[in-house]
């Protein structure tokens, strides 16, 4: 028997349908020599800290650091996983072949291969990697399948992901909140989440460091058409008012008229982080709920596989476009003309070198139904985006006009539409949006020699601050590690030192949001009180820098591509958090993160309204969204310990001792750090009964 495990039980039923299997049973279903089942994202993480050495279940200074020789993996704590789990381990078991059906990405991997080591599967493994759900892609993968030792590199990539994050999460979380931490107040760290913050606190404080300085334009309306001096800005008001007073008085001559044609092609096909960026900018959606929504539309067959980094398509899809389009039913009116014809192949969409797992989102050709208004808007964006890349370049004529005024040069420029090519497609949003500068104006007429009144005005203005960001504005930042490129090309050779990756990003900053390290106001995130503290108080830039963060994921991406020993890597960072550890033990500034969050700091936290079972992968091992794999706990404390108790730890919305109580109404209260002692009384201070066992607890008078 064929035993195929898939991601999802949704994802199981497409394969199932197209293999034949038709007889339902318990977590699994059978037929024509098949038995496909299912994952519910990741059933298995890495073991707790506790697990490795029982002496690391209680927080201390001294157990710190905490490098396990060898990473072991658990299934994670649920009935329901434990349940499916048992299923799929008696199915491998018995199992002639396994085809791994996980999602085609680094994650995927990961969730398949630890099932399937937890599980003891000894048969041979093949893997099914597709780029879409569509019944065709499936009979192709299937027809195609590859041989698992091919994605060793990729699994290695993963596993080296996740130990990393553990290692890292787990230390500088206690590091951090056992040596500045106030109370029973967890200070979350992680490799991706603290240089995310720290980008946020940067900008917030450039903000709140500038001061505006003013600045003066000359400029002259002539025949309609505002002129701007060539001189620039003034920098004093004086400067500005002579030449005021030199154009005052004479009349205004056309020195010069040039138009150039050019062209400009279309928009770039989406990567999963660019429609993120376009979604939160068109429709205000967080990250997190459009990477849910193109989620959404993958499940359904009408989008291609969502977590990628690449803009471009492979060469063997080119064949397979005049099908698509023909699919695109609703947009007949954009495709009709391409219909029959032999469709452009651009260099700039087309490219086998810039495509490496997967290529960029594009519809499958499936017609849309049952979409919700969210997920049609989304599919918009994407069916709108690749009938474009087959239309030709938008011609325009750019026209630039000199003009002078005693001596002193005045420039006007303006852009005419001469073929709008592409842009027939964007039409209707282009006359939604108002035009930026004024490149984009048409110029009337204007010929050399010409001359007439005018009127001169000189402008004050003031320097402007950097602007707060915004998930869109983040997003990018992430994705070049915190370099801000508008160019395309350039953008994408920064790719490879970028922070996080794209189907992990959306996470982090949610993971900002439930930390209370972030909030936000409309469109733009601000950091708490807490976050800026925390950021201020981290002195290792190893932590919080995304440019070494960057270099990390460029190192992550080498393993992938065997070009880098995942050996190397981790060795590397445990010497890393080693010196992250000794570094922050040295420190004897008595320092201490005392603010608590803003009580409206949970207000910007995006819930998505997407609809139910679109939701993305469960990552319990991407520690990069929680900052470790098993969420840092303290010892459980005695039967007093309350729910409401254990989430405000996990959540950090944690009051401090003297607001649950106040003098010797502490003494016999459970020790708020190690949760295993009692609060003592001494000469000068408050302390733990477990103080001989290594517990800090300490509150002066």
């Amino acid at each position: 028997m064929i035993v195929c495990i898939a991601e999802k039980p949704s994802v199981a039923r497409d394969i199932a349908e197209v293999l034949g299997a038709r007889n339902r049973k318990e977590g699994y279903i059978e037929g024509n020599g098949y038995q496909v089942t299912w994952t519910f994202g990741h059933l298995c993480t890495l073991k707790e800290p506790h697990e490795y050495t029982p002496a690391w279940k209680s927080w201390s200074l001294s157990s710190l650091p905490m490098l396990p020789p060898r990473f072991g993996i658990k299934l994670i704590n649920d009935p329901g996983i434990e349940k499916q789990f048992h299923i799929i381990e008696g199915l491998m078991q018995q199992a002639d072949e396994i085809i791994n059906c996980g999602d085609a990405g680094q994650e995927g991997e990961l969730i398949q291969r630890w099932v399937m080591q937890k599980a003891g599967a000894r048969c041979p493994v093949k893997r099914l990697w597709i780029s879409s759900l569509t019944e065709e892609a499936i009979r192709e993968g299937f027809a195609n399948l590859k041989e698992q030792s091919e994605f060793q590199p990729l699994y290695e990539a993963g596993l080296s992901r996740a130990i990393g994050d553990w290692l890292l999460g787990m230390n500088a979380t206690r590091l951090y909140t056992l040596k500045y931490g106030q109370n029973r107040q967890v200070l979350s760290i992680g490799r991706v989440q603290t240089p995310t913050l720290a980008l946020i606190v940067k900008r917030q404080q450039e903000i709140e460091n500038f001061k505006p300085e003013p600045y003066w334009e000359l400029k002259t309306v002539y025949r309609e058409t505002t002129f701007n001096s060539t001189k620039g800005k003034f920098s004093s008001k004086e400067e500005g008012e002579k030449f005021l007073e030199t154009v005052r008085n004479s009349d205004f001559t056309v020195t010069d008229v040039s138009a150039k044609k050019g062209t400009e092609a279309p928009p770039r096909l989406f990567d999963l982080t660019s429609l993120q960026v376009e979604c939160n900018k068109k429709f205000s959606y967080s990250a997190d709920m459009t990477l849910q929504l193109i989620q959404s539309l993958y499940e359904k067959k009408v989008a291609t596989y969502p977590r990628v980094d690449t803009t471009f398509l492979s060469d063997d899809i080119y064949p397979k476009c005049p099908n698509i389009l023909a699919g695109l039913k609703d947009y007949a009116g954009f495709t009709a003309p391409l219909a029959g014809k032999k469709l452009l192949k651009s260099k700039k969409v087309f490219d086998n070198s810039k495509v490496t797992d997967h290529h960029a989102i594009i519809p499958t050709g499936v017609q849309p139904q049952g979409l919700t208004d969210m997920e049609k808007r989304v599919f918009d964006l994407i069916a709108r985006r690749f009938i474009a890349v087959f239309y030709p370049d938008c011609k325009f004529s750019t026209t630039t006009v000199l003009g002078e005024v005693d001596k002193v040069e005045f420039k006007a420029t303006g852009k005419q539409i001469l073929e709008p090519g592409w842009r027939v497609i964007f039409a209707k949003e282009q006359q939604e949006e108002p035009k930026e500068g004024e490149e984009e104006r048409v110029l009337p007429l204007f010929t050399v020699g010409e001359s007439g009144p005018h009127i001169p005005d000189l402008t004050e203005k003031w320097t402007q601050p950097p602007k707060p960001y915004t998930e869109a504005t983040l997003l990018r930042a992430m994705e070049t590690a915190g370099k801000l490129v508008d160019n395309d090309e350039l953008r994408d050779a920064l790719k490879e030192n970028g922070i996080g990756r794209p189907s992990t990003r959306a996470a982090i900053i949610e993971t900002l949001f439930k930390r209370h390290y972030i909030r936000k106001e409309r469109k733009n995130l601000i950091a708490t009180p807490t976050g800026v503290e925390l950021i201020q108080l981290i002195h290792e830039e190893l932590l919080k820098s995304a440019e070494l963060t960057g270099i990390w994921e460029k190192k992550l991406r080498e393993i992938e591509r065997r070009s880098y020993d995942a050996a190397t890597f981790l060795a590397e960072l445990k010497q890393m958090v080693t010196e992250i550890v000794y570094s922050v033990l040295r420190d004897n500034t008595n320092r201490r993160v005392t603010i608590m969050p803003d009580e409206s700091s949970d207000k910007g936290t995006t819930k998505s309204k997407a609809k139910k079972g679109s939701t993305s992968k469960t990552k319990a091992s991407d520690t990069e969204n929680e900052t470790a794999s098993a969420k840092p706990k303290r010892t459980r404390k005695a039967s007093t310990t309350t729910k409401e108790q254990t989430a405000a730890t996990q959540t950090q919305l944690i009051p401090t001792t003297t607001q649950a109580a106040t003098g010797d109404e502490l003494i016999g209260t459970p020790c708020p750090l190690c949760g295993k002692g009692h609060i003592i009384k001494g000469k000068t201070a408050y302390g733990c009964s477990e103080w001989k066992n290594g517990c800090t607890f300490r509150k002066p008078f």
